[in-house]
């Protein structure tokens, strides 16, 4: 399949003007022309926002349908799979001549962690206390390097070299995800702890310590543009959504939750009284749930189409569909039409 053979057809309405006319056109044509260095971080988002919900296993001929009109050639998915399953995200679960694939045990829990944070309808209250994880025993440089990315993986700030910390992680939980992410050696050599600030009249407050943890004027600039990306494709979906069809509503239901899930890889998440007034956060999250909603519908109806397993069978969607974004009916119809 070539690459103009992979635009998608409902798009094709454009195919005479500028682009930039069509906001979904262009910012599929924006990924197109410079996103195939993020073919792996694109499958992985497919495999836990598309094929999850139906099963969590996809047959690799119709992955590299799904993904050619994004411009992903099928030498380009089929190399982002193969290293994708190196790096223990995916394996594949032989048919005959033909291969499904699914996540991986750890690449199914890397992503239902992150669900918690992409599909989540508002964050959750803060109880006021801090969770910091610090390191008691001596730890070799490389031993220090792999904690320091896992933990900033999971929102965490730094403070110093041996002192982490986050306002509402699950300890528990994150202690299990170290240990599944190969690093339950260092397990002994680190103690969790919650702590309270006593709001002392002459002791530095909570937005010095996340002044000092996290740099949230980047992760604000990057919502900002997320929201100058999205708002136009927002709004033409809610004023012409039926004349744009269900392949180029999978496409930017795939590009939208990518985009989303790349920015809150670096958001820590804090609660609403630990932020920056106007942060940008909130109106990146009120968005993204409104074009999800509109895009549903039209995009599971292109996955009923083109998601097939290996020996052809058609994979339905479960209930999980319907926990996103607080979505009480996931697959309905009406779009709604207010300003964000």
């Amino acid at each position: 399949m070539t690459n103009a053979e992979a635009t998608p057809a409902s798009c094709e309405h454009s195919a005479d003007t500028d682009a930039l006319t069509c906001p979904s056109c262009h910012r599929i044509a924006q990924f197109r022309a410079g996103g195939r260095g993020q073919a792996g971080s694109v499958i992985v988002t497919v495999f836990g926002d598309g094929v999850l919900p139906r099963g969590g296993r996809i047959w690799l001929g119709s992955l590299i349908a799904l993904l050619g009109p994004l411009g992903l050639s099928e030498r380009l998915v089929r190399t982002a799979v193969f290293r994708l399953a190196q790096d223990d995200w995916l394996e594949a679960l032989a048919h005959g001549r033909r291969s499904d694939y699914q996540l991986t045990p750890a690449g199914r829990r890397r992503f239902v962690e992150a669900s918690r944070q992409i599909y989540a309808p508002a964050p959750p209250p803060w109880d006021q206390r801090w969770r910091l994880i610090t390191v008691t025993g001596a730890l070799e440089p490389g031993e220090r390097e792999r904690l320091c990315r896992a933990l900033l993986w999971h929102g965490f700030g730094e403070l110093g070299g041996d002192c982490f910390v986050h306002p509402s992680a699950d300890l528990s939980q994150v202690f299990e995800s170290l240990a599944a992410e190969a690093l339950a050696p260092l397990l002994g050599r680190l103690l969790p702890l919650v702590a309270a600030n006593p709001q002392l009249s002459a002791s530095g407050k909570d937005a010095d310590l996340v002044r000092r943890a996290w740099n949230l004027q980047d992760i604000d600039r990057a919502y900002q543009s997320f929201v100058r990306s999205y708002a136009p494709i927002l709004h033409q979906w809610q004023v012409d959504g039926d004349a744009l069809g269900p392949d180029c509503a999978f496409l930017i239901r795939s590009l939208l939750i990518h985009d989303y899930r790349r920015l809150l890889l670096r958001d820590p998440q804090l609660p609403g009284v630990l932020l920056p007034p106007h942060w940008a956060g909130h109106e990146a999250r009120q968005l993204c749930r409104q074009l999800y909603g509109l895009l549903l519908p039209a995009s599971e109806q292109h996955l009923d189409h083109r998601l097939r397993l290996a020996d052809g069978q058609v994979p339905t969607a479960s209930a999980l569909l319907s926990e996103r974004f607080g979505l009480s009916d996931p697959l309905r119809s009406a779009r709604p039409s207010g300003p964000l």
